[in-house]
């Protein structure tokens, strides 16, 4: 059913928003907290940085990435509250496992169900807090999302760094280490929030928008059906079973070809850069870049079936995806800008610890303080800005608000990281970052605008799979490989501003499209 879009907040609103945030900042939280509890971890199971590497990033990008889809999917067709809230006790028992580890293979077990679990936090909850507000206000909702994001990567160092170094210093004799108690506590909270979640009402889908959308017959037998349609090997079945064409299989296979020769062409390259001793990984002994570029490789692979897969059984959903430019141009660009946004946030801590001379705890409580306050404020200062522009500019009010942060900032990084001092760099960096955190709440509401509201969950899961494999998967593994061959990390996490001119080359084009795109999307919709 088709009515007017609504313009009024649907009851509940402010109570989802607050819950969804939550959701997000203890995502954040679980996620991050490794890194700054990494050379205790180190130390106590006498394992190296191949070893921490694989955990931070490759493990939990790759499992993050791959069942965002599946709940993705989920997430267009159940009741998504309760998706949230059981995949909320998954991840919380997922890191509460952690506090339990006492070896590697039970940290990377832990960190595969973080990724899991938290596969479905922006699907789901994006698409439920935009059947609880309407068009105008949903810069405001993501701005909220990204404080909440920003909460989450600051408490993750202070609740890390202060909760490991209180449980040495008075439990030193207990057989329970620093690190594994600041686990169990940044597990704890999940499992109180999950229960709040549960008993959330869910909304009427597609009711803000106007368009009504009836709950839909066998949402799980879907959702497996997509994760084996991308899963390689599994997806040929899938395909077959599909009515694939001929020359759909044919381009499958050249695409496999083609990544598995870019991934080998990668790993020389890698290679000659920046040599890497044999990864031991229990018996197996495996090159670090050949690894890397594998996950990646993989990770492309996935996306190619996703595409193929959405265009054999949501051939609506594909063509409103697909054909709307301006959908196509801001995965890139929040790709392109995660490349950015990891590879320098990965090593923030380390260039305060090297350049400056600070210890663990002091950078914990510094740096993450002030990054917390920033992500926070910013946002709530660009979310609104964007929305008041949008209404005057439709479509480009927003697209120039994203383009101002992430062309400025990345010039403005020269004399952050060059400051000659902590103080002097927190001075400059409080400035760069409210700037920074400008790019995210326009980029996601132009972008969950092109599409129709049953789709936002997998539109938000073809996102969240680009950018952490392509993303989070290279933007850390580059600085890292940088500066181990140039020997400085602060030329390392300064050259990867360089992505951010095409990001600029984008979002004028976006800003020129969007409005169009979005006039469009109906007319996509029919075919």
């Amino acid at each position: 059913m088709t009515t007017e879009p609504r313009r009024t907040l649907a009851p509940g609103a402010w109570y989802a928003l607050i819950l969804v945030a939550l959701t997000n900042a203890m995502s954040l939280l679980d996620r991050q907290i490794l890194a700054i509890l990494a050379p205790a971890i180190k130390k106590d199971l006498a394992i190296g940085d191949a070893e921490m590497g694989l955990l931070y990033g490759t493990v939990f990008a790759l499992f993050y990435a791959l069942f965002s889809l599946p709940v993705g999917r989920l997430a267009d067709g159940w009741v998504r509250t309760r998706l949230l809230a059981i995949s909320l006790l998954f991840w919380s028992a997922a890191t509460g496992l952690a506090g339990l580890a006492s070896s590697f293979a039970m940290l990377a077990l832990s960190r595969l169900g973080v990724g899991i679990g938290e596969a479905a936090t922006a699907p789901a909850g994006t698409s439920l807090l935009y059947d609880f507000w309407p068009k105008h206000r949903r810069g405001f909702v993501m701005s909220v999302i990204a404080s909440a994001i920003a909460l989450g990567l600051g408490g993750s160092l202070i609740l890390g760094g202060v909760a490991a170094h209180w449980w040495d210093a008075n439990h030193a004799a207990g057989g329970l280490k620093g690190w594994q108690f600041a686990f169990l506590v940044a597990a704890a909270p999940g499992f109180v929030l999950a229960a709040f979640l549960w008993m959330l009402k869910e909304p009427v889908r597609g009711q803000m928008d106007g368009i009504e959308t009836a709950p839909e017959a066998r949402p799980f037998a879907k959702s497996l059906g997509l994760l084996g349609s991308v899963t390689p090997g599994f997806h040929w079945i899938g395909m077959k079973g599909r009515g694939a064409s001929p020359a759909m299989v044919r381009g499958n296979l050249l695409a496999l070809v083609l990544i598995a020769a870019a991934a080998f062409a990668l790993t020389l390259l890698s290679n000659a850069i920046s040599p890497k001793p044999p990864m031991q990984l229990g018996s197996v002994t495996l090159n670090p870049h050949a690894l890397q570029w594998s996950v990646i490789g993989l990770g492309v692979f996935v996306i190619v079936n996703l595409m193929q897969g959405m265009k054999l059984g949501d051939s609506q959903a594909f063509r409103v995806i697909s054909r709307s430019p301006t959908v196509m141009m801001c995965i890139a660009v929040g790709t392109l800008q995660s490349v950015i946004n990891y590879g320098m946030m990965a090593f923030n801590p380390s260039f305060l610890i090297r350049t400056y001379g600070l210890t663990m705890q002091e950078t914990a409580l510094q740096f993450g303080l002030l990054s917390a306050a920033m992500g926070i404020i910013g946002p709530l200062a660009w979310g609104p800005l964007s929305d008041w522009l949008n209404q005057r500019f439709p479509g480009a009010g927003r697209a120039w608000v994203a383009l101002f942060a992430m062309a400025v900032s990345p010039v403005m990084s020269f004399w952050v990281y060059y400051a000659a001092d902590p103080g002097s760099f927190y001075a400059r960096f409080l400035i760069y970052s409210f700037i920074l955190t400008g790019w995210m709440p326009p980029l996601y509401a132009i972008m969950y605008d092109q599409v129709l509201p049953r789709m936002r969950g997998l539109t938000s899961s073809l996102y969240l799979l680009v950018m952490t494999i392509l993303g989070m998967g290279i933007g850390p593994y580059v600085v890292g490989l940088l500066s181990d061959a140039t020997g400085s990390l602060r030329t390392a996490m300064l050259s990867i501003n360089a992505v951010a001119i095409p990001i600029a080359v984008l979002m004028l084009f976006i800003a020129r499209r969007a409005q169009r795109d979005e006039g469009a999307l109906l007319e996509r919709a029919e075919g």
